[in-house]
Formats: C-alpha cells, sequence, structure tokens
C-alpha cells in the first residue's frame, strides 16, 4: 500500500484540493482511487476590524504555504517520498464576501467576509427588485451596499471576486469561478448558465439612480462548472503557493469553488432530492431541488451544484463557536485542577455526556449568536444562555442545549423548506468539526430536521477532500461523463456510512426546545440592542423581557 501510495506520488497521479475555512486553511492530497494520501493544515482567525469581519491577504498566503509545507511533511512521513508535484490542483473558499480591486490589482477595502451583516439596506432592496432572496453576505449585496454608503473606492473598482476567486485568480492568472461560488455572488439563470441578465441590468440601473456609473457583468468573473479547465499553474502563483518549489509551473487547475460546492461533493450530495449538513464556524444545509421553488423566502438562499443544478441552501452565520467556547472553558477548569486532557477527549467527554441530558433541554436555553443571524433578522449576535428557575441545569442538559441551539436556526429555515415547500429528501450526510465525535450531533441533527442522517470517513477529510475530487474530475473522467455518475461510480462505490434514524423521543424533544427557542427570541434581540459593543441604537420595539421570560417558565411549569 506504501508503495503504491509513494509511486502515484512519484508519478504526479495524484489531486490536490486546498480549502480555507473560517478557522482552518487545509490541504488534502488524494490518490488515483480518491483516499487522501497526506493532509496538511494552518490555523487561522478572522478580526473583527473597525466593526467588519476580515482576514488580511498576507494571511491568506502565509496560511496556504503553511498548510502546503505541512501537507509535504506529512507525505514524507507517511509513504517516505518527496512531494514533487501533483497531477491536478483545485482551490475553494468560505463563499460570499467581497474582494475589490482596482485596474493594476490592488485591494481597494479590507476583505469583507460572509459573517459581515451590516448589508440589510442593500439585501432588502435587491430581493425586492431581483424577485429572488439575495442574503447580507453575498457579493452583489456588500457592491450594493458600498454604492449606498458612497464609498470612495467603488470609483475605482475593476474587478470583484470570492476568497477562491482571489486565490485562483493569483494562481493563474484567471478571473474565473465555478459555477456554484459564482452563484453565491449573483444569482445564477438555470437555461444559460451564465449570471441573471436581468439582473445585471437592474443592478446597473439602480447603480446609476445612486450616482455610480458601472457595468456589473464586466466586473464579475468568468463562470465555469466542475469538469472544466480552468487555467494552469503559473510560474508567479507556484511561488505564492510554495516558495521551495515543490510544485512546479504548469499544473492544470479546475474551476474555484466555495466551501459549499465542496461539501456536496464530498457528501456525495449533488443528485436531486439529496442534501448536506456541513457544520463549523457557519452551519448550512444544502438540498438539491427537482423543481424551482414556489415562492421567495429569506430563509432560503438559490444556489447551484458544482454542476450547476439548483440548490436551496439555508445558511447560518452561527455554529459551533459559541459551543467551542464552552468546551474551551471546561478545558481551562480541568488544567486549573492539574488534569491534562487533550482537546480532543475534552470534546468527547462533553458530548458523549449530552446523550443523558433531558430530552428538551429540562428549561434551559442558549443562542449561539457570536455575529449577526439573518434567519431570526439579527443585525449583530449577543451570545445567550438563560434558565428557569426550576430547571434542570446539569452537565448534561447543559451540553445538550448547547448542541441544539448550534442546530435551532438551521431547523427553522429546513422547516420553510420541507414543510412550506414540501421538498422531497431521501438522504442528508453530515461533515465537519461537530460530527467529529460519533453519534452526538448526527442524533441531534436527525431529531432537528426528522431525517436519517449519515456520516462517512472520508468526509472527516471535508471541504478540501471534495476540492481535491473535483481536481482529479476535470482532469480524470470519462468524455461526457457527468460530476454525479463520477461520484457514485468512481469516488464512492464502496463508501462506509454510518446511518442514524431520529429517535421519536429526540424528536419530540427537539420540538418542544424549538417552541422556546422561538418564543424566546426577544430576550436574544433585547440583549443585542442593549448591551453594546459601540454607540445605542434607537430604543426597540420588543415585549417585555421580563414577560416574555416568565411566560417561558409558565409554559415549561
Amino acid at each position: 500500500m506504501t508503495m503504491d501510495a509513494g509511486a502515484a506520488i512519484a508519478g504526479g497521479h495524484t489531486a490536490l484540493g486546498i480549502e480555507l475555512g473560517s478557522t482552518r486553511i487545509k490541504a488534502v492530497l488524494i490518490g488515483p482511487d480518491s483516499a487522501p494520501l497526506a493532509v496538511g493544515t494552518s490555523d487561522w482567525e478572522n478580526q473583527l476590524v473597525d466593526r467588519r469581519w476580515t482576514y488580511s491577504l498576507d494571511a491568506v498566503w502565509s496560511g496556504v504555504q503553511e498548510s502546503v509545507a505541512a501537507l509535504a511533511a506529512d507525505v514524507r512521513r507517511r509513504h517516505g517520498v518527496d512531494l514533487a508535484g501533483v497531477g491536478a490542483l483545485g482551490v475553494s473558499a468560505m463563499m460570499h464576501g467581497y474582494l475589490a480591486f482596482d485596474a493594476s490589482g490592488e485591494l481597494l477595502t479590507p476583505f469583507r467576509t460572509w459573517r459581515n451583516t451590516n448589508t440589510g439596506r442593500a439585501a432588502e432592496r435587491l430581493s425586492a427588485e431581483f424577485g429572488a432572496n439575495i442574503p447580507h453576505r453575498w457579493s452583489v449585496a456588500h457592491l450594493y451596499q458600498a454604492i449606498l454608503d458612497g464609498e470612495d473606492h467603488v470609483g475605482r473598482l475593476d474587478h470583484l471576486t470570492t476568497l477562491a476567486g482571489y486565490v485562483h485568480w493569483r494562481l493563474t492568472g484567471e478571473k474565473v469561478l465555478g459555477v456554484g461560488d459564482a452563484s453565491g455572488m449573483l444569482p445564477i439563470d438555470g437555461d444559460t448558465g451564465g449570471y441573471s441578465a436581468a439582473m445585471l441590468t437592474r443592478f446597473d440601473q439602480l447603480a446609476a439612480e445612486a450616482g455610480v456609473e458601472l457595468t456589473l457583468a464586466d466586473l464579475l468573473p468568468a463562470i465555469a462548472v466542475a469538469g472544466q479547465p480552468a487555467g494552469t499553474l503559473t510560474e508567479a502563483g507556484a511561488a505564492l503557493l510554495d516558495p521551495p518549489g515543490r510544485l512546479r509551473p504548469g499544473i492544470p487547475l479546475c474551476p474555484p469553488e466555495g466551501d459549499a460546492g465542496t461539501g456536496m461533493v464530498a457528501t456525495n450530495s449533488v443528485a436531486p432530492r439529496t442534501g448536506n449538513v456541513s457544520a463549523g464556524t457557519s452551519i448550512f444545509a444544502m438540498v438539491v431541488l427537482e423543481h424551482e421553488l414556489s415562492r421567495v423566502h429569506r430563509e432560503l438562499d438559490l444556489v447551484t451544484t458544482p454542476a450547476g443544478d439548483p440548490v436551496a441552501m439555508v445558511h447560518c452565520n452561527n455554529g459551533a463557536s459559541e459551543l467551542n467556547a464552552w468546551v474551551g472553558l471546561f478545558a481551562e477548569f480541568a488544567r486549573a485542577m492539574g488534569i491534562a486532557a487533550e482537546p480532543s477527549a475534552v470534546f468527547e467527554t462533553l458530548f458523549a455526556a449530552a446523550l443523558g441530558g433531558a430530552s428538551d433541554c429540562g428549561g434551559l436555553l442558549a443562542y449561539n449568536y457570536l455575529s449577526g443571524e439573518p434567519i431570526t433578522d439579527l443585525e449583530e449576535g449577543r451570545p445567550l444562555f438563560v434558565r428557569s428557575p426550576d430547571s434542570t441545569f446539569d452537565l448534561a442538559t447543559f451540553m445538550r442545549t448547547h448542541l441544539f441551539a448550534s442546530l435551532a436556526t438551521l431547523r427553522i429555515g429546513m422547516d420553510v423548506l420541507l414543510e412550506t415547500e414540501g421538498v422531497r429528501l431521501e438522504r442528508m450526510f453530515a461533515h465537519g468539526g461537530l460530527f467529529k465525535t460519533r453519534g452526538v450531533a448526527q442524533r441531534f441533527l436527525a431529531a432537528a430536521i426528522d431525517t436519517p442522517v449519515s456520516v462517512g470517513d472520508v468526509a472527516a477529510e471535508g471541504g478540501a477532500w471534495g476540492m481535491a475530487v473535483l481536481a482529479a474530475f476535470a482532469t480524470r473522467r470519462s468524455p461526457e461523463q457527468s460530476l454525479a455518475d463520477y461520484l457514485d461510480t468512481v469516488v464512492f462505490p464502496a463508501a462506509a456510512l454510518e446511518t442514524v434514524e431520529p429517535e421519536p423521543g429526540d424528536v419530540a424533544g427537539f420540538d418542544a426546545f424549538m417552541q422556546r427557542y422561538v418564543a424566546a427570541l426577544p430576550v436574544e434581540r433585547a440583549a443585542v440592542d442593549h448591551v453594546g459593543i459601540g454607540p445605542q441604537r434607537a430604543e426597540p420595539d420588543l415585549p417585555d423581557v421580563e414577560t416574555t421570560a416568565s411566560a417561558l417558565t409558565e409554559e415549561q411549569a
């Protein structure tokens, strides 16, 4: 096995996927059978600068280089050979956001990530004008908000892109995006496979009304679908990617994609009636549609698979970060007690404890909102934990509450999709850090959406592995072979999956938790408005918090 892997690496019969996630940049190398051969990572964190979430471009490249160097070291450690090139390469990253450049390629304003929710006016206006849901985090919303705010840089704008598009551009010189990532900049026309022409025209008109002359079509990247070539690694790109020179110019690159698209690939969820949930800093569900939705819903984004098929997306800005913070607090307590425990052991212990908690969280309630959450109409977030005086306040129920809270906003959007729209879902796959502890978050997700949930060992490497598969698909597929067929017949024919069916007691418990969660949202809104980090806003028109809390206590009793 080692010799086979070593021969594949030495012969360049490999594909490399690099994904820039919210907290980690990961590189995964796969062989001819799509199995991971080596992994390299680099941790990073967004920064809140002038009340906007951002990452520096220097951090992008230092992190990419560190992940590639770590992967090269892993190749040597596992297989006894040196990394000396790869057969194909692909880059993915967190979707949406705003990276604006002038004609000389200079960044005009710090990178605005998907996490920013200051684009409310723009999102509301564009949604009304386009007749489609335009979320706060989409690139076109960021651009229109900059226009509405009269930002000086708009007049010097030459092109804009996403994070994956930026890295790909610097590596290849090509301003192109995979269709899935592009669909998070501006809606895609299902008939043409390009950006909606009507929306492009209307945006130009809206910009002109605001005193800005531009042609949006000229600013956006070109679109490519999975399997199409998207350039080769240039000499300058190779120097950026891998300064020691292990990865040489000429490597073919596939279209860059967003993390939602690579999650679909990593879980074999690109066919109709399939879906996946990805959980990390954010949490989102992707469900491939058979037909158009009956109407516009602000809880649902319409994007595409990497092959261009329509997808309904439930995107929640807040995933596991607040849960991670609580786990970190317990780890700190263990250290203070003189107990040395690996972080993974702390997670496993606390997650396992949650299985024994009260099924409905016993009067405990939590909101995991570190940032704004458009689905619940919050421009900012305040993490919040509350309980009734007679609540079940033990470790198991406490942890169950925070795990439920990580899934609660997702449940709101999924109710719209499955109940209001009647979308059929035959299988749901889950991946991401939240699901690493076997049988816990997976079981609670099955309860939240009342649907069987599967996890697989391969998907544990997440979107970076999915990106490597897309890179391999672009160079190895048979003529006219679809992405869905390639995944079924080449990548996943004997995939080992572990499926959990929803348990009736968990389903009833989650339903009861959600009733309290939705009823107490005014408490979270009050926390946002009264526990400020800047100038106070006008007094909100909200129900009295004490009255709401008392009502909740009575309901629980």
